[in-house]
């Protein structure tokens, strides 16, 4: 098949290319470089640098006519999204579509959609979370993945273009960038090999941190792939199912590095969940997915990834 990915030079879209083409698929990316690398894509893809808001996007999808379009190109900042609500709009909303538009024009077979289950839920009184629960976003971030689900619906039901939705837990392993409250376990793993002494945000009476779900990269790869052929029309969680508090997540990278630096508490930020976790049976059982990487084999990767980068053999 032929694949198109978006933010394909990025963190997660750039592991799904790479096991696209290993797979023997053609890859399309599309990608504005704004915050993914050119080190990351992969030299058998054909690449646009084009941000998705771009009307020249019908164009591409007209010469490349893709099969399946994997979206993730995406303003990923929850507190930037309440800072600039407008902006997340632009890229989140406007941006997908521009998207959904043109694989409607090009007879694109079906789209895969990156949403939020570890921001869409807010503070979820149903723990651990199922698809089913009534979203209370707290962020302009989450409330506009949810706006983005709505306009999948719409497009399947009027156009007859197929989806499948991802909710994403907090997604972690190399590549990941460590600015920005993102990638949490990047930015420990950079100030610990630099010696520097990270920031641990948390509430008051949550010394902790936050509770999340961490689900390594090559797990959520693999939900996309399955993705392309399963799902048709419906939403699934991914994550572990097992609860992290920050400072659980700090100590094991701190013991795999042999560092013994003593974290800054910091207050919470904007948006800030005090906790999530997500339910993943409807995905185990009707997907046949499940999270093989446990929490210490990722950071082990993650690790390994940084050193290299710090070394120049990346």
């Amino acid at each position: 098949m032929k694949v198109l990915i978006t933010g394909a030079a990025g963190f997660i879209a750039s592991h799904l290319a790479d096991a696209c083409i290993a797979q023997g698929h053609e890859v399309v990316i599309v990608d504005n470089l704004r915050t993914g690398y050119k080190r990351n894509l992969n030299p058998k893809a054909k690449f646009y640098e084009m941000d998705i808001c771009d009307p020249a996007i019908h164009d591409l999808f007209m010469e490349e006519k893709p099969d399946i379009v994997d979206h993730h190109a995406a303003q990923i900042s929850v507190p930037l999204s309440v800072e600039d609500p407008l902006t997340d709009a632009e890229i989140n909303v406007k941006g997908l579509i521009n998207i959904l538009e043109a694989s409607v024009k090009a007879e694109t077979k079906k789209l895969v959609y990156i949403s939020s289950g570890g921001a869409m839920y807010g503070e979820a009184t149903e723990y651990p979370t199922t698809e089913t629960y009534s979203p209370k976003p707290l962020s302009v971030y989450a409330i506009n993945k949810m706006v983005g689900e709505d306009y999948l619906y719409f497009y399947k039901e009027t156009y007859g273009l197929d989806y499948t939705v991802l909710r994403y837990a907090n997604v972690y392993g190399p590549r990941q960038v460590s600015h920005g409250e993102a990638g949490v376990v990047s930015i420990f793993v950079e100030k610990l090999l630099a010696d520097e002494t990270p920031t641990l945000n948390c509430y008051p009476d949550e010394p902790q941190g936050m509770i999340r779900d961490y689900v390594f990269v090559r797990d959520v790869v693999k939900a996309n792939l399955i993705a392309f052929e399963k799902g048709s029309g419906e939403a699934y969680n991914l994550g572990t199912c097992i609860p992290t508090s920050t400072r659980q997540l700090y100590d094991e990278i701190a013991r795999q590095l042999g560092k013994e630096i003593e974290p800054t508490p910091a207050p919470a930020r904007k948006g800030d969940l005090k906790r999530s976790l997500l339910n993943i049976d409807k995905v185990k059982r009707e997907l046949g997915w499940q999270p093989e990487y446990s929490l210490s084999e990722g950071i082990a990767e993650v690790i390994d990834y940084y050193k290299a980068l710090q070394k120049g053999e990346i």
